[in-house]
């Protein structure tokens, strides 16, 4: 049996359109918990109040990435979008990914002036015809300081009293550890904005759960209310680990031809070492 027909059948045995608990960022997924929506107010308001600097944090899986591309969904033609992931490299290269994130190219050839004037160029050419640039970087705890003070001096450029650039910068807890120390104390009175994403309590994770089966064609619950307390407890709350729980759960209650999840089964993926990340999660609790 192939891949793809064992997936029809998983589908299938709970009446599912498709699998609820992917591992990949899914805008349509997107679960409105309290913090999930003031993350994405702060990102708003961020970008429509023209702050300079907005900063969203949160663990790793706690959803930060779904709600950009959600964001990304939402903004008009009026506005230049720029999404950096992972960059790395000295101040040279990061302006060769800047850049290139807004279809510009970057020749290897080129001096670090010929790059910083192209991209001024870029951003005096979007503001004439009145578009607002917005730099995204994802995974940013991953930045030097020298790369973050770099990307400070790019929001100074401006037009008059209007700024040329917005940078939002989404990272792990560790960024805003970085942006406090004293040697980046200009770059944290630029941050107008910032919001640190929390992982969601047991009522949340299990109103989570339902909504993605809901989302996923369930007509009615399928994970008993022990069930998600459990899961909670294991995964911390966090997003990424409810899905990779949720879907090995769903996969032992396929294989043994049941049709609701309760805590018995959950233990029992967890008894078989089948998820790894619990093991982690445990440890540090």
């Amino acid at each position: 049996m192939n891949v793809v027909s064992a997936l029809d059948i998983y589908t299938e045995h709970f009446g599912l359109d498709e699998r609820p608990f992917t591992l990949v960022p899914d805008p349509d997924f997107l679960f409105w918990s309290p913090g999930h929506r003031r993350a994405y107010a702060m990102l708003e308001y961020g970008l429509f109040t023209k702050a300079p600097i907005t900063l969203i944090t949160g663990e790793v899986g706690a959803g930060k990435t779904t709600l950009l591309h959600h964001l990304l969904k939402k903004l008009g033609d009026d506005v230049s979008v720029g999404l950096v992931s992972n960059a790395h490299g000295d101040r040279g290269e990061l302006l060769r990914w800047v850049l290139m994130a807004f279809g510009q190219e970057a020749t290897t050839d080129a001096s670090y002036v010929d790059l910083f004037k192209q991209f001024q160029d870029f951003l005096i050419s979007e503001y004439a015809r009145g578009k607002r640039v917005v730099l995204i970087f994802d995974e940013a705890q991953n930045l030097s300081r020298e790369s973050l003070e770099e990307l400070r001096m790019f929001t100074n450029i401006n037009s008059n009293k209007d700024e040329l650039l917005q940078l939002v910068l989404v990272g792990q807890p560790e960024l805003r550890d970085i942006i406090r120390s004293p040697d980046l104390t200009q770059f944290a009175q630029r941050v107008a904005a910032s919001f640190h994403l929390t992982a969601m309590d047991a009522p949340t994770v299990c109103a989570y759960i339902n909504h993605r089966l809901e989302k996923a064609g369930a007509k009615r619950r399928i994970f008993t209310e022990n069930a998600a307390k459990l899961i909670h407890q294991v995964t911390g709350g966090i997003p990424r680990l409810v899905n990779q729980l949720c879907d090995f759960a769903l996969v032992y209650a396929y294989t043994d031809n049941v049709r609701n999840v309760n805590e018995a089964l959950v233990q029992r993926v967890l008894d078989d070492g089948v998820f790894f990340p619990a093991t982690l999660v445990l440890e540090k609790n």
